[in-house]
């Protein structure tokens, strides 16, 4: 479908973007609140602070994760 390229490497890509989605998506639905509710800076600072702390707990795990042996089919037998 995308031109026959590794679809390990295509989902670490996809991986990468949702982290930095997640550090984007409550900063803006900050400045959304903002405006409606006249909240200024606060929702942009928590905003802010949320998408930070749940990229960064995201970024963290995907970095165990990759550190971690996926799949014990991948090992070749000793010779």
């Amino acid at each position: 479908m995308f031109g026959g390229g590794d679809r390990k490497e295509l989902a670490r890509y996809m991986a990468i973007s949702q982290v930095g989605l997640e550090m984007v998506v409550p900063a803006a639905v900050g400045v959304y609140l903002d405006s409606v509710f006249n909240w200024s800076p606060w929702g942009v600072i928590v905003g802010a602070v949320l998408g930070l702390t749940g990229g960064l707990y995201h970024l963290v795990y995907l970095a165990n994760r990759v550190d971690q042996p996926s799949d014990k089919s991948d090992e070749q037998p000793p010779s």
